[in-house]
């Protein structure tokens, strides 16, 4: 957890990034700056810095292989010396300027800050923030004159919504140190040059690293094998799906031999099915697939920021034609699937004791 509430901005840079695809230039500043010398600024950009990091997913500043992370290098030199702040800007705006290739990229204002006092999981640290601002909004202008009021429109940057930053905690330097970071804008490939190509982030391997791969490991396998293809019935693929989902949200360790037991023995018959055999296969290929380092612990604490994040991907619906969409939040054994041949028709029988 980010606790910024003590945390205050020690130094701060803003270059202007240009957009290569309009011909644009990078632009640096010539000098650093220090936000409460503004009056009411220092808090506004704080706010405007931190509020998107509400989740636990860290990352680490990765080296690739055989070779090094250039802004781990920064980092290093730079925690070891903050007068090498303005320079160490500088050395940031130029990477990624060099970066930015893609021509969807967008030009903007970049800033770099240095935060003190800050606090994670209560480990109080500086950071280094690494912010980019790329949408603007056109704001009304009132100014009240003798006897008339005239109107006007002006472009700004919204602080409402940061469209791309990390924050570098300075703790656990020797894995890349601890790293948040967000890219609202860009998606798919585009993204890459922000998160991958830029500051070469990998996830922290840490129990919301764990509880988000097996989250995202039970819906593909719900999704490519315990699925249509091998004679499942949507309900008992549902009735799983809803059984996996309460299963994280309501234990505070996971066990996969418990997980196993309370969620997966009562289907192990279906079909003659062997659901336990055909998931330990499926998240050995999962491991292979995604590149782990390692395998996926058997038994770890469950981060309810991921299940929280996850939990809108499992959807326990039934659609049936354009006519109707069966929730099912549980009790498959109150449904009965069948067919009609006079209306030659499928057909699903639900049984319930309250109509509400």
């Amino acid at each position: 957890m980010i606790e910024s509430i003590n945390a205050s901005i020690d130094n701060l840079v803003v270059h202007q990034m240009g957009c290569k695809s309009l011909g644009e230039e990078l632009r640096l500043s010539k000098t650093s700056m220090n936000p409460s010398e503004y009056e009411g600024v220092a808090d506004i950009l704080k706010d405007f810095f931190f509020r998107p990091f509400k989740t636990e997913a860290y990352f680490n500043l990765a080296a690739p292989e055989g070779g090094n992370n250039y802004v781990k290098h920064l980092m290093d030199e730079l925690f070891a010396d903050a007068t090498l702040f303005y320079q160490t800007s500088v050395s940031i705006a130029q990477l990624l300027d060099s970066c930015s290739n893609n021509p969807n990229i967008r030009g903007g204002e970049l800033y770099i800050a240095h935060f003190i006092d800050c606090a994670v999981d209560g480990q109080l640290c500086d950071a280094i923030g690494i912010f980019k601002s790329e949408s603007k909004e056109t704001f009304l202008r009132v100014v009240v004159g003798e006897g008339r009021v005239e109107l006007g429109a002006q472009e700004g940057i919204s602080i409402k919504k940061l469209d791309k930053g990390c924050i570098i905690f300075n703790i656990e330097s020797e894995e890349g140190y601890r790293v948040c970071a967000i890219d609202n804008i860009n998606k798919g490939q585009e993204a890459r040059f922000w998160m991958d190509d830029f500051l070469g982030l990998k996830p922290r391997e840490d129990n919301y690293f764990y509880t988000d791969n097996y989250l995202q490991m039970c819906k593909g396998f719900m999704n490519d094998v315990f699925n249509d293809e091998n004679h499942i019935p949507r309900t008992e693929r549902i009735d799983l799906m809803n059984r996996s989902i309460e299963f994280f949200n309501n234990n505070p360790q996971f066990s996969q031999q418990q997980f196993q037991e309370k969620v997966m023995s009562d289907t192990e018959s279906i079909n003659d099915f062997d659901i336990i055999g055909e998931f330990d296969k499926y998240k050995q290929k999962y491991e292979e697939e995604h590149e782990l380092p390692q395998a996926l612990p058997t038994e770890f604490e469950i981060s309810k920021d991921a299940v929280k994040g996850e939990k809108k991907n499992f959807k326990s619906v039934i659609k049936l034609d354009k006519n109707f969409h069966v929730y099912v939040h549980g009790g498959r054994y109150y449904m009965e699937k069948g067919y009609d041949e006079g209306r030659d028709l499928n057909f699903y029988k639900l049984y319930y004791k309250i109509e509400q």
